[in-house]
């Protein structure tokens, strides 16, 4: 599945991701309100608001961009209906020829953790039949219960063709309060990004491993050593537009090839119609507001690489 990632990239030239993480607030009213006309103020209500409100946005962008990421915590806050609006997003992205990073951040062991991997990335058995039960092309895993968490993925990754991008180095503020602690003179996310590398070693495709790593991109400097310690490993920069990193913050994260990192955007560019830059579209044209915004942040993503050859 890397393969079809990296192809994806050289194809549309936009090496970003769409965070589909859609909070209520985000949906414009009109969508919100033709949902509850039909279900209701329910959790189904909530649910169809999220479908309808995702697939729009996936119709006005789906021939700019190679991936999406929907994060399931957005969608499991509505219970099993929420959990059915993730998986028609899912179906419908690949449906459009698109990657789908399931933003899972799963993290257990043994046999939680298989049950886990065969529920995101692979297939159960029922008896006589055999079943894909969320089916996206990656997972990303939290891996500080150490390679008993991990390996039942990397177990079902060879298996399905499918990947993982495991957390390394987070953008959230507080990440440094575990993740920079110093282990022998050398911050623990350098030990995991290691740790990575070597996992991602055995499970290698075309030119890059499918066993990548996330890396804030809140955390530039921190991205350009890691990025040296995982050379054949792609990079999901999380925190672009809506945490505060920009194009030229990110160019450390890419090898000389121009690939080895895709970027995410969530709000920045679903609710991009809620920016005073994409007001003119209004609620109405919310995915054409969506649109303008993947177009904006693949100049600024591409302005600042072609930038950095240059130097």
């Amino acid at each position: 599945m890397i393969n079809k990632l990296v192809e994806n990239i050289k194809k549309t030239g936009a090496p970003i991701v769409v965070g589909l993480d859609p909070m209520l607030n985000y949906i414009p009213k009109h969508v919100q309100e033709k949902a509850f006309a039909e279900y209701g103020e329910t959790l189904e209500g909530a649910a169809e608001a999220i479908w309808q409100f995702n697939k729009e946005i996936v119709d006005k962008t789906y021939d700019l961009i190679p991936a999406v990421k929907p994060q399931i915590a957005m969608y499991e806050q509505f219970g099993i209906p929420g959990l059915t609006a993730f998986k028609k997003t899912v179906d419908y992205c690949k449906e459009k020829g698109l990657v789908v990073i399931g933003d899972i951040k799963r993290g257990d062991i043994g046999s939680t953790s298989a049950a886990y991997a065969a529920g995101h990335l692979g297939r159960v058995q029922v008896g006589s039949k055999s079943y894909v039960p969320f089916d996206e092309d990656f997972a990303t895993v939290n891996p500080y219960l150490g390679s008993d968490g991990v390996n039942p993925f990397i177990d079902v990754c060879k298996e399905e063709k499918k990947g993982l991008f495991i957390l390394v180095k987070t953008s959230n503020p507080s990440s440094g309060e575990f993740q920079d602690q110093l282990i022998d003179g050398r911050p623990l996310y350098e030990l995991v990004g290691e740790k990575v590398a070597a996992w991602g070693a055995d499970c290698m495709g075309d030119e890059y491993s499918y066993i990548g790593a996330v890396v804030g991109a809140t955390y530039p400097e921190m991205g350009k050593a890691l990025r040296k310690i995982m050379p054949k490993t792609y990079i999901l920069v999380p925190g672009y537009g809506a945490q505060g990193g920009k194009g030229k913050d990110l160019v450390h994260f890419f090898n000389e090839d121009g690939l080895g990192a895709i970027v995410n955007s969530s709000r920045g560019i679903i609710a991009a119609y809620k920016q005073e830059k994409y007001a003119k579209y209004g609620e109405e044209a919310f995915g054409d507001a969506s649109r303008a915004a993947v177009e904006d942040m693949v100049a600024d993503i591409e302005g600042a690489l072609n930038g950095s050859r240059k130097e």
